[in-house]
């Protein structure tokens, strides 16, 4: 799995088009549940609103298991799927856009429904922060108390390293989150930098 941008903060958007006000909510999310959580308190916070229309990546892009999207009343196909189409463009994961339209007596037609939620949206992601997402893998393994300062100081400079969590008590207990793709080479290293003596494995979920 490749790294990506994920948003790094919730923002929020608002335009005017033909006097229907559009509001633009996205925020982080990792996961489906994480997105239907953040759907249903957009309804909850524009409960008075004709439409709060939906797209979202709950997941990694390209996980076509994480994609959905709702119309919310809207003529069919102008609204939510237009929304996806811009979060597929833009390479993002774990991201869910949300917006709210407020009709304001002029009819905007299904072409210009379909430009006015692909558009603020596009408008949206203008201005949002985003930060890279490495892929993790957590190796798990134990050592003797003196290895643990060449362990510790080989994985530092040598691979992309998130975290290392180590309990102690007859030997040292590791957990080391480092970058999903440096795993393998990771574990090998260490077992010829310790002789043999140290066997790492991918820890599964």
């Amino acid at each position: 799995m490749s790294e990506y941008a994920i948003p790094s903060s919730s923002i929020s958007h608002h335009e005017e088009i033909k006097k229907s006000t559009f509001i633009v909510h996205i925020a982080h999310t990792p996961t489906l549940a994480d997105a239907k959580a953040f759907i249903r308190s957009i309804n909850e916070q524009y409960p008075d609103a004709r439409h709060n229309c939906w797209a979202h990546i709950a997941g990694a892009p390209g996980g076509s298991h994480v994609l959905g999207f709702s119309d919310d009343g809207e003529p069919n196909g102008t609204a939510g799927k237009p929304m996806l189409n811009v979060l597929l463009g833009s390479g993002l994961g774990e991201i869910t856009a949300v917006t709210t339209r407020y009709f304001g007596g002029i009819k905007l037609g299904t072409g210009g429904l379909v430009r006015a939620y692909g558009g603020t949206l596009n408008n949206a992601l203008a201005v949002l922060p985003t930060q890279i997402k490495i892929p993790a893998s957590t190796l798990v393994g134990e050592s003797d108390y003196a290895l643990q300062g060449n362990i510790e100081q080989h994985l530092s400079s040598q691979y992309t390293v998130l975290n290392i969590d180590k309990q102690y008590g007859a030997t040292i207990r590791w957990e080391i989150e480092l970058d999903s793709r440096e795993a393998k080479t990771a574990m090998a290293s260490v077992y010829d930098l310790t002789h043999g003596a140290v066997s790492l494995v991918i820890k599964q979920p």
